[in-house]
C-alpha cells in the first residue's frame, strides 16, 4: 500500500508564509525556509503526516512565473536550506510534495530572453506554443505567444517539443536526488499535454516506485486523470464546492450526492476546504459554526484531506478583484496558542491516522435530509459512524450500528448501541464521529478541549441571515448553439460553454450547480480539455 493512501495533508504557501518579498529582488539568499520548521513540529504534532509545498523555485513573484527549475527562490534561501528542510520534515515522519509548474514559465526563464534576443534565430523557438513573429503583445516584444489563462507573464510552454519533455524529466529527476522529495503537485494539470504527464509517471516510478503524482485539475471527468498510466490523484474540485454550498444553502443532498457520483474514485481524490487560490473557508461560510460539521466531512469522507496553513484557526481570507495576497498571509504561530478550533482539526487529523476504516474503508450512506447527513466507513471488522447537522435547532438520529460499543473522537465517552440501533443527538451545527471502542496501541484519542468552551467561541462570531449567496453569481453562458465544423481550438469561450452544456444535457439532466461551473471558467485550455473529457 503506497504511503499517500494513509496520508493526512498540510498546505503551506511558503513565500507568503514566510513573508517574503512580494517581488524577487534576485539579490543574495535570504534563509527564510529554516524558519518553517516551527510549523513542521505544528503540523506532526497535530496528526499530519504529508506536507504540500510550494512554489519553491526561483520566480519574478508569485512563484508560478518560473525562472530557473533548479534553484530555490533566494527569498527563501539556498538548495542546501531545502535539502536540509526536507530532511527535517522526514525526521517528523512527514513527506514532501513539491509545487511543479511546468506548463509554463516566467519571462525571465533562459529560453525566453534567448528568443528575446535572437528571436527567429533562437534554438528554444520552439519551446513555447504559437510563436507568431508577425504579432505583438503588451510588452511590445514584436512577437506574440501562447499564454496560461490569458497572463502574459506566463508563458505557455509547448510540451509536444521532446527537448522541452526532457528538460523537465532532467528536473523531476534533480529535484529526487538533491531534495529527496516524495511527490509533485502539478500545477494547471488540466491543460498539460497527456503524453507528457505519462512520461513524468513512467520515470517517477523508476527514481521511487511510491513517488505520487498530484494534479491540479478544476474541471472535468477526474478518471481522463487518475489511471494506471498517468496521476495518482487530482484536487477534488467539485468536493470543495458541495462542502461550503452545501453547508451555506442548507443542502446535504449536494455533498452526498457529490460522493456517491464519483464513486470509487473519490477516495483517491485530494480533498480541500480552501487553498492558496480560493477564498479562506471560514470566510466562505454564512454560519461560522458549520466550521465544525465541514471539517469532520473533509476528514471522514472518501479522499486525501488537506487543510491550508491557518485555516486550523479558522483565518479569514478574501479574495481580491487584483491580488491574492490576503489568502497566503505570513502568520506567527505563537499568536495562535490558544485559538478554539486548532484542537479540533487535532483530533479530526488524529483520528483518521489511528483509524483505518477512516483511510481505505468502503462509504455507505445511512441518513440524508437537507439539514442531517450521517454514513459508515467500514474496513473488515471496523466501523465507523459519522453524524453532522447543519441546522440551527438539534437534531436525533437513529442509525443502524454493526458494533456494540463505540467511542466518540469529538466529546468523549463511550456510545453503547442496543438492538443493533445507535440514537445520536446532536446539538445545532454540530457533529459526531464514533469510532469503535477498544484498546488502541497510540493509546485513546483526547477527545477536543471543553467542547462548550469551544462552541461558546464560534457563537461570539457574527451570524450573518442565510440568504442569496453574497457573491456576485456569474451569468449563464448565452443560449448559443456550436457552430458546426469548427474545431474546438478555433472556438471562443463562450462557444466552448455551450458545447459543454450540449454534452452535460447528453448525459442528463443539467443542474444550476452544472451551469455555474461551466459559466465560472474563462479558461479557453481548460474548457477544451473539459469538452474533450467526454465520451
Amino acid at each position: 500500500m503506497s504511503w499517500y493512501q494513509n496520508a493526512t495533508f498540510y498546505h503551506i504557501y511558503p513565500l507568503g508564509l514566510c513573508g517574503a518579498p512580494r517581488q524577487n529582488p534576485y539579490g543574495e539568499p535570504v534563509h527564510r525556509l529554516g524558519t518553517l520548521r516551527a510549523w513542521v513540529d505544528h503540523l506532526a504534532g497535530m496528526g499530519f503526516n504529508a506536507l504540500y509545498i510550494g512554489p519553491l523555485f526561483e520566480s519574478v513573484g508569485h512563484g508560478y512565473e518560473t525562472t530557473d527549475y533548479r534553484r530555490l527562490d533566494g527569498r527563501l534561501g539556498t538548495n542546501q536550506d531545502l535539502k536540509d528542510f526536507v530532511s527535517y520534515c522526514h525526521h517528523r515522519g512527514v513527506r514532501v510534495i513539491l509545487d511543479a509548474v511546468f506548463n509554463h514559465t516566467g519571462r525571465d526563464f533562459f529560453a525566453f530572453r534567448d528568443l528575446l534576443e535572437k528571436r527567429e534565430a533562437s534554438p528554444y523557438r520552439d519551446w513555447y506554443r504559437n510563436v507568431n513573429f508577425w504579432g505583438d503583445n503588451g510588452y511590445h516584444d514584436g512577437f506574440s505567444y501562447e499564454t496560461w489563462g490569458g497572463y502574459e507573464l506566463l508563458v505557455k510552454l509547448n510540451l509536444q517539443n521532446p527537448a522541452v519533455v526532457q528538460y523537465h524529466l532532467d528536473t523531476l529527476r534533480f529535484w529526487v536526488e538533491q531534495f529527496d522529495i516524495d511527490g509533485l503537485r502539478l500545477d494547471a494539470a488540466d491543460v498539460l499535454d497527456f503524453g507528457f504527464m505519462q512520461a513524468l509517471r513512467r520515470l517517477s516510478e523508476e527514481l521511487k516506485p511510491e513517488f505520487l503524482l498530484l494534479g491540479e485539475v478544476i474541471h472535468g471527468e477526474y478518471a481522463r486523470w487518475v489511471n494506471g498510466a498517468t496521476l495518482h490523484s487530482v484536487t477534488n474540485y467539485r468536493l470543495y464546492k458541495a462542502l461550503y454550498s452545501g453547508h451555506n444553502d442548507r443542502n446535504y443532498f449536494e455533498i452526498a450526492h457529490t460522493v456517491e457520483q464519483l464513486g470509487e474514485l473519490c477516495g483517491s481524490l485530494y480533498s480541500f476546504a480552501d487553498n492558496h487560490d480560493v477564498e479562506r473557508i471560514q470566510t466562505k461560510l454564512r454560519c461560522k459554526a458549520d466550521y465544525l460539521p465541514l471539517h469532520v466531512l473533509l476528514f471522514t469522507l472518501p479522499g486525501l484531506p488537506s487543510v491550508y496553513y491557518g485555516s486550523e484557526f479558522a483565518v479569514e481570507g478574501r479574495k481580491e478583484r487584483d491580488s491574492d495576497a490576503s489568502l497566503r498571509p505570513a502568520l506567527r504561530l505563537e499568536d495562535y496558542e490558544k485559538e478554539p478550533h486548532a484542537p479540533l482539526i487535532a483530533a479530526l487529523a488524529r483520528a483518521r491516522r489511528q483509524e483505518p476504516a477512516l483511510r481505505l474503508g468502503a462509504y455507505e450512506r445511512l441518513s440524508l435530509t437537507t439539514g442531517q447527513y450521517a454514513f459508515a466507513r467500514r474496513a473488515g471488522d471496523r466501523e465507523v459512524l459519522v453524524a453532522v447537522n447543519n441546522a440551527d435547532a438539534p437534531a436525533a438520529l437513529t442509525l443502524p450500528a454493526r458494533l456494540g460499543r463505540y467511542r466518540s473522537a469529538l466529546r468523549g465517552g463511550v456510545w453503547q448501541a442496543e438492538n443493533a440501533r445507535l440514537r445520536l443527538e446532536l446539538p445545532p451545527h454540530g457533529a459526531e464521529l464514533l469510532l469503535p471502542q477498544e484498546d488502541s496501541p497510540e493509546g485513546e484519542l483526547p477527545p477536543i478541549p471543553d467542547p462548550e468552551q469551544w462552541r461558546a467561541a464560534l457563537a461570539e462570531q457574527t451570524r450573518p441571515d442565510r440568504g442569496p449567496e453574497s457573491e456576485a453569481s456569474a451569468a449563464e453562458p448565452a443560449a448559443i448553439t456550436p457552430p458546426a465544423g469548427k474545431s474546438m481550438d478555433e472556438m471562443s469561450v463562450p462557444e466552448l460553454q455551450a458545447l459543454i452544456l450540449q454534452k452535460l444535457a447528453a448525459n442528463g439532466p443539467l443542474t444550476d450547480r452544472m451551469r455555474r461551473e461551466v459559466a465560472e471558467n474563462r479558461y479557453p485550455d481548460s474548457l477544451r480539455n473539459w469538452a474533450r473529457s467526454f465520451r
